[in-house]
């Protein structure tokens, strides 16, 4: 890779683009990157029929994602080795100078292929600690066997906080020198203009005026734990001003939840909204907004939460402790502990003032950190730095 003097040819692979952070930072990359130093292809797998889809973020920004139909996130020796030549062919037809890989499947899949395509540089994201609750103990086994061994030909590895990077080194992933730690970058401008609105929402679920609503975004899966914030909340002491919590998302343990809230004697309380696209609506109407997760990268609900200027209560778990300084610009609690959340929920919803100013000082991080410009400038120069390498500049 000697004296190129054209746009550096990017091959982008996630499994789909689901709703979650990982298809919002690959859609962004592929379309905010400098054109005219960087030619990007995002390549991608097909969302399943019980996930929401981001597939209209790409085409917002004139995205065009090559589709391999047979790409997943689960294991199927059959469809993945199909993947797999479809990637090789794929790629020697492309010529990227760089195959850049996001989420698991995509990242072992991608990887290997560029290898067998005989791509100069590869780069792998890692969005959270998917070693962790994400996969049954044999599958996880097997993937950190897998990423161990790629981690060996992988040029850099992409992390998005300190707290992941350490978790990843701990497991023998890698060296440190090969890690570069770039947070999660997001479209936040249109959360500046959120203005909080204690009423409408309220009114619209028949909230009653005096009583603290909650909300919780995101998908309805197990690791994001919904029964820990049903039990807190069930928790909290009944009565006219009784919390009411929003949940705003789908997925496959919706009727299980639904169950749960009415055997919890709280079903009334619990207003499950589905997806929904009018988000800063619902985060003006919210007086904190809560994550429950057994395991999280950098969740993007509370990013968000935090640009709108709403207090954000959260499990200390995976990166969320890169993201909330407990007692400064937010609150961890424990996870799977529904008493702790309940009585940390019921201290700062007693103290409104000192939630409000914890909630600004989130405010001006997350700008500061997470909004898109900063995600894309430091990609390119990693991009430059790593050409540069093998150039021997």
């Amino acid at each position: 890779m000697v004296g190129i003097d054209r746009p550096i040819r990017v091959a982008r692979v996630i499994a789909r683009l689901n709703v979650g952070g990982p298809a919002r930072h690959t859609v962004l990359l592929a379309a905010g990157m400098d054109p005219r130093r960087f030619a990007t292809t995002l390549i991608t797998g097909r969302v399943e029929p019980d996930e929401g889809d981001f597939g209209f973020l790409a085409a917002e920004r004139g995205v065009v994602p090559v589709t391999i139909p047979e790409l997943s996130r689960a294991l199927h020796p059959g469809r993945d080795l199909a993947v797999l030549v479809k990637l090789v062919r794929l790629f020697r037809r492309l010529a990227p100078d760089i195959v850049h890989t996001h989420t698991a499947k995509a990242g072992a899949l991608g990887r290997v292929a560029a290898l067998l395509a005989g791509v100069p540089v590869r780069i792998h994201t890692f969005h959270g600690h998917v070693l962790d609750g994400y996969f049954s103990p044999p599958v996880s086994r097997l993937f950190l066997a897998v990423e161990r061994g790629l981690a060996r030909r992988t040029d850099r590895i992409v992390i998005l906080g300190p707290r992941l990077r350490a978790a990843m080194l701990a497991l023998g992933i890698g060296r440190p020198d090969q890690y570069a730690v770039i947070p999660l970058g997001l479209e936040l401008a249109r959360f500046r203009s959120v203005r909080r609105d204690p009423l409408s929402l309220r009114a619209t679920l028949g909230v009653p005026a005096g009583a603290p609503l909650l909300g919780s975004i995101g998908r309805l899966v197990p690791i994001k734990d919904h029964p820990t914030l049903f039990r807190a909340l069930a928790a909290v002491p009944a009565g006219p001003a009784a919390p009411h919590l929003a949940v705003v998302g789908d997925g496959e343990c919706r009727g299980e939840l639904e169950r749960l809230a009415e055997a919890l004697g709280i079903g009334a309380r619990i207003h499950f909204l589905g997806w929904r696209h009018d988000l800063e609506a619902i985060l003006a109407g919210c007086d904190v907004v809560i994550s429950s997760s057994r395991n999280e990268g950098t969740p993007v609900a509370l990013i968000e939460a935090m640009a709108a200027g709403v207090p954000v209560l959260a499990t200390d778990v995976g990166g969320v402790g890169d993201l909330v300084a407990d007692g400064e610009t937010g609150w961890l609690v424990p996870p799977a502990d529904p008493g702790a959340m309940a009585a940390r929920l019921q201290t700062l919803l007693a103290d409104r003032a000192g939630a409000e100013r914890a909630a600004a000082r989130a405010r001006d991080a997350v700008f500061a950190r997470h909004d898109a410009p900063g995600l894309i400038r430091r990609m390119e120069a990693l991009y430059d730095e790593v050409i540069a390498e093998k150039r021997g500049v």
